[in-house]
């Protein structure tokens, strides 16, 4: 029988590219992993891994026994699941990550209200690029991640993960306040514009947008931080294409008059999710901190 501490000691090989990011992972050091793959190695009868450079890469028997063993994990976690819903007791861990927007506005509260109701659930937070959450959650880093998906632009589903509409988060046109009532996007060609990062799909949309507009926007502020975005635009520095969450997370925090909120046509959203693995769906602590998120997210619709 095959080591499953040994195997899940390849896989996180295989997860975090290095035996040095493996061990840093699992709080081991290098020359302790590396005796691990040896001796399974030795079991297995087959090479692993091969030197490439300063890294390793998986061999083809490698690559088959990290699949068996992702298996073999999710059963596992399914197990586990199981026995706690058997004892329907909310206790234990939970770690999340959501980006920027969801940590300011739907996380707080639903946090709030898991103090309150499930009181020996501990539950860790961390802010994550969206476009890293998946890996994450498949690498173990976390056990439920917050998602956006975007107009058009659906994110890629992953074997293995569950995910879950949360709502929807409409998307709107924000400009100086002193800019006239009642524009719209086609008369907004000559203003300055504030963007998130190239590659984002908040800024393929955005770009999207405009050009449907039938205009190039000058972009002269660049962020991933959409608090900044709005502030820029309560400043009268530039305009932005931005989703309701944003206005409400600084709103009273931007030291400046709010900017001038116009509806696109069509209502566009971003979709908000919750993304898990599937073998915990069962799991009592992550079944509240879904409700919990849910809760929150339908009371600032409401």
């Amino acid at each position: 029988m095959l080591s499953l501490t040994r195997l899940r000691l390849l896989r996180e090989v295989s997860v975090r590219g290095s035996l040095a990011a493996a061990a840093a992972a699992l709080g081991n050091d290098p020359s302790s992993v590396s005796h691990q793959l040896k001796a399974l190695e030795s079991e297995v009868g087959a090479p692993l891994l091969e030197r490439v450079g300063r890294g390793v890469r998986l061999t083809e028997q490698a690559k088959i026994l990290v699949a068996h063993t992702e298996r073999v994990l999710g059963e596992l976690e399914a197990a586990e699941a199981e026995i706690a819903a058997a004892g329907r007791k909310v206790v234990g861990t939970v770690r999340i990550a959501a980006f920027q927007t969801a940590l300011h506005t739907i996380v707080p509260g639903a946090l709030a209200a898991l103090a309150r109701d499930c009181p020996e659930l501990r539950v860790e937070t961390s802010h994550i690029p969206v476009e890293d959450g998946v890996p994450a959650l498949l690498a173990r880093d976390f056990d439920l991640v917050l998602l956006e998906d975007y107009p058009a632009r659906p994110g890629v589903r992953t074997e293995g993960v569950q995910v879950e509409h949360l709502g929807d988060d409409e998307l709107c046109l924000i400009t100086p306040q002193e800019t006239s009532a009642g524009i719209d996007l086609g008369r907004c060609a000559d203003h300055v514009w504030a963007m998130e990062a190239p590659g984002t799909p908040a800024r393929q949309w955005s770009l999207a947008e405009c050009r449907r507009a039938s205009f190039e926007p000058a972009i002269e502020f660049e962020s991933s931080d959409v608090l900044l975005l709005v502030r820029l635009v309560s400043l009268g520095l530039a305009s932005a294409l931005v989703p309701d969450l944003a206005l409400r997370a600084a709103r009273g925090s931007t030291g400046a008059l709010a900017p001038r909120r116009t509806p696109l046509p069509g209502s566009p959203c971003r979709r908000i999710s919750t993304a898990i693995r599937t073998g915990s769906a069962r799991t009592p602590s992550i079944i509240a901190v879904r409700h919990a998120l849910r809760a929150e997210f339908e009371r600032l619709r409401g």
